[in-house]
């Protein structure tokens, strides 16, 4: 009998490039069919097929209270009841960035967006205009959405120039992007001794999400910060992903950083659509309708997903939330590694706050070339295993993790337990083919 979630995804390709609204959803990386999702709440999602699942994807990272969380969704409501856009200024918006220049000492102003590409793309044109430069510098691995200058990939050698990644991004967009690999300092120093007085912006994850989960170096960041001051060139903290679900000051501040701008996204919507981009005044205040650099949005500030992103940071700031969030996840990773270990995986894991990254090889990565040497069969199988025991990861290799508030006891027992029998049933497998495989 053909399940739910294959009859909708079967409709779905007819009327929705690859039956999807977004790349990753659809189970390439994997194999197999995407499920469906109906209903969620707290830690757990229901598919099309009514089967439940612990949920460590949480919408890609903004669901770091869970799923309809009472309070959020109460607000989401009351807001809605109102008005649903208005497309001119709010009290509302007024508080959610008055509230983000309190968290974020690094914001003295901000402007809200409705995404992280938005927010990121308009980053990256402040920049250019603010310096009157042209030059931009990301890492290898680092995403900072689909915006065409920031589509690309590195060439070969230390030092490279940024190519298309993508059909449609002509190479003159990205010939003035420079693409280093993250944690490489020698390949930072290398780039700025040679652009140093033609880069407008250094562009970085602080902690790297969107190649799996990789931590900066002790000395990478700052040395960031020091050359972007010597040269006059921005430095962008893209915390998209990281910004309130790290810590409450967000990477930034459990890394000791100031950046010159700070893009935040997922988390301060509370699962709707919402992102925003600021930081120094004097930078800031070249936006239109000050200065000359435009940028603007319908949807900008939307007091249906400002609510929600209100709602969400009130609740973040209660006394202990990160410290019992991090103490949740880091009960899952080290589970996860235990259990690899008993069963002779090749695995390691690692966890920031409510972030955590695995990895079928025996070592932590640092960088984008390390991730590539993990085992992504390894992983596809324990994520089907693990698909079939009700546990749902990111169903891809090269994305981080997320955990909510809402995951409890139960739920890390439930997924370590889970974890164990899959791990056995590799192990068993690697043993078995290991012995076919002697002559």
């Amino acid at each position: 009998m053909t399940s739910r979630n294959q009859q909708l995804f079967e409709r779905s390709q007819r009327y929705i490039p690859g039956g999807v609204n977004s790349p990753v959803r659809a189970f390439k990386s994997v194999g197999g069919t995407p499920v469906f999702f109906r209903r969620g709440e707290g830690a757990h999602v229901w598919d099309a097929d009514g089967k439940r699942y612990i949920d460590y994807v949480g919408s890609w990272g903004p669901l770091i209270l869970g799923h309809a969380h009472p309070d959020v969704v109460r607000a989401v409501q009351t807001a809605a009841q109102d008005g649903l856009t208005f497309g001119a200024p709010t009290q509302a918006e007024l508080e959610l960035a008055e509230l983000l220049c309190a968290l974020v000492p690094s914001m003295e102003q901000v402007r809200l967006v409705s995404s992280g590409t938005e927010a990121t793309m308009s980053a990256i044109r402040l920049a250019r205009g603010y310096t009157g430069r042209s030059r931009i510098v990301k890492f290898e691995g680092c995403y900072h959405g689909h915006d065409d200058a920031l589509l690309v990939k590195a060439g070969s050698g230390a030092l490279t120039f940024g190519h298309p990644s993508s059909a449609g991004v002509p190479e003159a967009t990205t010939s003035g992007t420079v693409v280093l690999d993250y944690n490489d300092l020698a390949g930072v120093r290398c780039a700025f001794d040679r652009f140093g007085d033609e880069i407008a912006a250094v562009i970085v994850e602080p902690v790297a999400g969107n190649m799996n989960l990789v931590m900066p170096t002790s000395d990478f960041l700052p040395t960031l910060r020091e050359l972007c001051t010597l040269h006059g060139s921005v430095l962008i903290l893209d915390e998209v992903m990281t910004g309130f679900r790290v810590g409450l000051t967000c990477a930034q501040g459990r890394y000791g950083i100031r950046p010159d701008i700070t893009t935040l996204g997922k988390v301060i919507g509370g699962g709707m659509p919402m992102a925003a981009f600021g930081g120094r005044r004097d930078i800031m205040q070249c936006l239109a309708p000050l200065g000359p650099v435009y940028q603007a949005g319908t949807l900008s500030g939307n007091p249906v997903a400002v609510a929600a992103g209100l709602a969400t940071l009130k609740l973040v700031q209660a006394p202990g939330f990160y410290d019992k969030l991090a103490a949740r996840t880091l009960q899952l990773v080290e589970g996860l590694a235990t259990a690899a270990a008993r069963h002779g995986t090749a695995f390691c894991a690692q966890s920031l706050g409510g972030m955590f990254g695995l990895y079928f090889r025996s070592d932590l990565p640092t960088s984008y070339a390390e991730i590539m040497e993990c085992d992504r069969d390894a992983f596809n199988r324990f994520f089907h295993a693990m698909l079939q025991e009700g546990v749902y990861f990111a169903p891809s290799a090269y994305e981080a993790g997320f955990v909510s508030s809402t995951h409890g006891e139960a739920e890390i027992d439930g997924t370590l337990a889970a974890a164990e029998r899959v791990f056995s049933e590799l192990g068993q497998k690697v043993t078995q083919e290991r012995g076919s495989a002697q002559p």
